[in-house]
């Protein structure tokens, strides 16, 4: 359920909030935490009730103190933390990987749910969602047909992303300094610097880390469409970076230098340094992304 997702989400957010007290340190007022953790009043506080009940904090009127540090066991896997849209996209995202469907291949939503372990209702959503993009088409009596990728579409697509993206970057600096997006941000430079250390065989892992850091930035626009946007055509941007081999690890690995540099500009909190790295990480994206349809076409 979504909702649940929700909660789970701002409880590992709070958990972490709680790691950066010392036992008897009061918590900050429901109000700074709504906007430290972008969560709702209600949210805070089912989760701040349910941290009392594990004697993680005590609530006395409008006052509340750490009374213990979280363990690990606390927190909710991450797995559990993603809504049941976010679950059928990485699976769908895992299929095309694999199944690698060319234009004009007939996409069977009883065959997804049954491979997922969804339910065809939950697909049809995910479809419903997905074919805003015109990558995809209900054809009746047959499912769903995949119209395949065009180089005019693509550019039209990022021209969308680089624009959100911009100003979720500028939103980004402008976070107050005990933002948990910052600590989250410190945790995946370090992420980067671990894979661009063992690039030589992890390579393949950097789809992941790509997703994390981009999302990040976009959540900071506390824009629901662009949020909605990019949970849809991230999709779209990594099938097409994995379907593409040639020199996967010399890409990766340039783009991992561009990501520090564009991680160490958001902590700079300067917009034209920040904007000069998004741009500049974003022409990389663009070529890689281009040349990664034309390669596809070819093959077709």
């Amino acid at each position: 359920m979504k909702g649940e997702a929700v909660y789970k989400r701002t409880y590992n957010r709070l958990i972490d909030y709680l790691n950066e007290l010392k036992i008897g340190d009061p918590l900050d007022s429901e109000n700074v935490l709504k906007s430290k953790l972008n969560a709702s009043r209600t949210t805070i506080r089912k989760v701040l009730r349910d941290l009392e009940l594990k004697k993680l904090i005590s609530i006395a009127s409008t006052k509340k103190i750490l009374c213990r540090r979280p363990k690990a066991k606390d927190s909710f896997p991450r797995a559990e933390t993603l809504s049941n849209a976010a679950r059928i996209e990485k699976k769908f995202l895992e299929w095309m990987l694999r199944a690698d469907p060319k234009s004009g291949d007939i996409i069977n939503e009883l065959e997804l749910a049954r491979q997922f372990g969804v339910s065809t209702s939950g697909i049809r959503e995910f479809l419903n969602r997905f074919s805003r993009f015109k990558l995809i088409e209900r054809r009746p009596n047959s499912g769903w047909c995949f119209q395949g990728f065009t180089e005019d579409f693509a550019l039209e697509l990022f021209e969308v992303r680089e624009l959100f993206e911009m100003r979720s970057a500028a939103a980004f600096a402008t976070l107050p300094d005990d933002a948990v997006a910052w600590k989250e941000l410190k945790a995946l430079e370090a992420d980067h610097k671990i894979l661009l250390r063992n690039i030589k065989k992890d390579f393949h892992d950097f789809s992941d880390i790509d997703e994390r850091f981009h999302q990040l930035i976009n959540n900071a626009s506390m824009n629901r469409f662009i949020v909605d946007f990019y949970d849809l055509i991230s999709l779209i941007f990594h099938y097409h970076y994995q379907w593409n081999k040639v020199d996967e690890r010399k890409r990766n690995r340039a783009a991992i230098l561009e990501h520090l540099e564009y991680i160490e500009a958001l902590f700079s909190r300067d917009p034209m340094r920040i904007e000069f790295a998004c741009r500049k990480h974003f022409i990389s994206a663009r070529n890689t992304l281009v040349s990664s349809i034309k390669e596809q076409l070819t093959v077709s």
